[in-house]
């Protein structure tokens, strides 16, 4: 591990970036508002196993394939945004039952554990971030690189878990008193569908790689 003062730019940073609007935290607060705070937390633990596969890809060195290759971090990104949009779409497409009835065929925990996953695996941000951000807090004198960056990965996590959870939590407060509304529970399925697929869109054309 770093000295103390690198490793307390690197908590700082760290949570500069967590608290930073991007594809994991629309995907949180998105679960939370639409089936509550446990959804919320189990969807912050599929996007945190998610990190973990990048971390441990960072290790490996497999990330560097979507630095060197346009063709795979294009093709991780395209299927990352297809499949955030499809989601979306089914969103939208529910019917427009009552409450309870709908309740029964929202997502189970384990598909919001396993799209939280997926979500963060196809985001080639992630392993960008991976890639590029942690190798710059490995000290070399101390040997055992990939080591460091995993110590440095799972510290990145556990941070990871703390502010997304807040995120869950807050959102799914908010949830539970959009869902007692009946327009405004059809208006959040809608904006919940427009997000993911706005989300998913955004990912499509941002950081593009020629």
């Amino acid at each position: 591990m770093p000295d103390p003062s690198t490793l307390g730019v690197f908590v700082a940073a760290s949570v500069a970036l967590l608290l930073t609007p991007g594809p994991a935290v629309i995907y949180i607060v998105s679960r939370s508002i639409e089936q509550g705070r446990l959804a919320g937390l189990v969807s912050v633990v599929g996007i945190c196993t998610g990190t973990l596969v990048h971390v441990a890809a960072a290790s490996l060195g497999l990330s560097a394939l979507l630095v060197s290759s346009a063709l795979a971090f294009n093709t991780v990104k395209y299927l990352g945004a297809a499949y955030l949009v499809l989601l979306g779409i089914q969103t939208l497409l529910e019917s427009d039952e009552s409450v309870a009835q709908a309740a029964v065929k929202r997502a189970t925990l384990r598909e919001i554990f396993t799209q939280g996953v997926v979500v963060n695996v196809l985001n080639p941000h992630t392993a960008l971030f991976c890639f590029a951000f942690l190798p710059q807090f490995v000290n070399p004198s101390l040997g055992r690189a990939p080591v460091q960056i995993v110590a440095l990965g799972l510290l990145f996590v556990t941070l990871s878990v703390a502010t997304d959870s807040g995120w869950a939590m807050a959102a799914g407060t908010a949830g539970n008193w959009i869902r007692r509304q009946p327009r405004l529970a059809r208006a959040q399925r809608y904006v919940t569908g427009g997000a993911l697929i706005g989300l998913g869109a955004a990912a499509a054309i941002s950081g593009r790689r020629k």
